[in-house]
């Protein structure tokens, strides 16, 4: 049985998950970090049995709106913060012990610490053996 249902909307489908939490259905986590957290993050991760992630170093802002950096004494404003994005697909059901292991390891209590969204994941397939959905995981 299909886990999932669409609809239209001016001519947009879309697609949502109808499984129970146990099912089939699938999360893709995101979360944007500081640098230098990225190695407590991943021990937390493997510590809860995560097999893979994607990591980018990426740069952006948000509340912070940037920093002041020093270089050969002069002071330089830039607008754009250094950031690491990982990306992350998992079991609906381990979903929420992810997102709680990202926010205790990145947590530093200071402006900047990061966000973390969630999505449904539609599907996923291993290249290699063709293996799908939470068995490519």
């Amino acid at each position: 049985m299909n886990p999932f249902a669409c609809f239209t909307i001016s001519g947009t489908a879309f697609a949502y998950c109808t499984a129970q939490p146990t099912g089939v259905c699938m999360k893709y986590i995101i979360a944007v970090i500081k640098p230098h957290k990225l190695d407590p993050v991943r021990e937390a991760l493997t510590a809860l049995g995560v097999s893979g992630m994607t990591v980018t170093e990426v740069k952006g802002f948000g509340r912070q709106k940037g920093q002041t950096e020093i270089y050969r004494g002069a002071e330089y404003e830039t607008n754009m913060v250094p950031k690491v994005k990982i990306e992350i697909a998992c079991a609906s059901d381990q979903a929420p012990a992810v997102i709680e292991a990202i926010q205790h390891a990145a947590e530093t209590g200071a402006i900047g610490d990061g966000k973390i969204f969630e999505f449904e994941l539609a599907g996923a397939l291993r290249i290699r053996t063709g293996d799908t959905n939470e068995t490519a995981l």
